[in-house]
């Protein structure tokens, strides 16, 4: 049975990433092909998508569909150890399949709604890694905090994954997700500056997991127990 559950929650995860991109990196082609909407109306596709995701699947998988989400609440022991690795490679295979749809549909337009920082290495890290945190804050706040109003979870997270793509887009690519950048990267097939991709991994692991524990510190108490139960972005997993 935990088999089974586990699969279940992993083929959400998967469905929710593989619409992520599917919407986000999407705009960015179909704003390229068609001139029809420009960073405003991508940020809100990002928005948007995010919002539906966490309504449709945070019930089912907890609706992480991001590999930082994951690993941040295995940091704050909210996360069991066993399902992190299915759960990341469940999002990065959505994400894949996702630019893999994409390309098909749209041809190589807009990069692939590829993430490409248009600032120094380092700045990129900061503005990638800062937002991340500001991300993780709500997140955590709204699945952990019982003081959170219910139901405000994909409000107030898809809200802010849309300022982020608006604030931080034109200068990182806005990701703040490693899969939502792994996908277009691996179809691009565009190697030449692979190195920078771990920025896309690295920047939001790190700020994510550091917002957690600092939002668990925060609010008063320690680190909670280690917990075998999965926690999702609007509370805990039923089983």
């Amino acid at each position: 049975m935990i088999g089974a559950d586990r699969g279940r929650r992993c083929a959400a995860e998967a469905i929710g990433t593989f619409v992520l991109v599917a919407v986000g990196p999407g705009a960015v082609m179909v704003a390229a092909r068609t001139h029809a909407f420009g960073d405003a109306g991508i940020a809100i596709a990002f928005g948007l998508a995010v919002m539906l995701c966490v309504a449709a699947l945070g019930h089912v998988s907890g609706a992480h569909i991001n590999p930082a989400v994951t690993i941040g609440f295995w940091s704050i022991r909210r996360f069991p150890a066993a399902d992190v690795a299915p759960y990341v490679l469940a999002q990065c295979i959505g994400a894949v399949a996702a630019s893999t749809l994409l390309g098909w549909l749209l041809g190589p337009i807009g990069a692939f709604g590829m993430t490409t920082p248009m600032l120094p290495l380092a700045r990129a890290f900061v503005v990638e890694a800062a937002w991340s945190a500001l991300l993780a804050f709500v997140i955590v706040a709204v699945a952990t905090d019982e003081r959170s109003p219910r139901g405000v979870a994909p409000f107030a997270i898809g809200g802010t994954v849309a300022v982020g793509a608006l604030v931080a887009g034109p200068l990182t690519g806005g990701s703040f997700n490693p899969a939502r950048s792994l996908g277009p990267a691996i179809v691009s097939g565009v190697w030449t500056a692979h190195w920078l991709y771990w920025l896309y991994w690295l920047a939001p692991i790190v700020g994510m997991v550091g917002a957690m524990r600092a939002y668990e510190l925060l609010r008063g108490g320690s680190i909670a127990p280690r917990s075998a139960r999965a926690l999702g972005v609007e509370g805990p997993i039923d089983p």
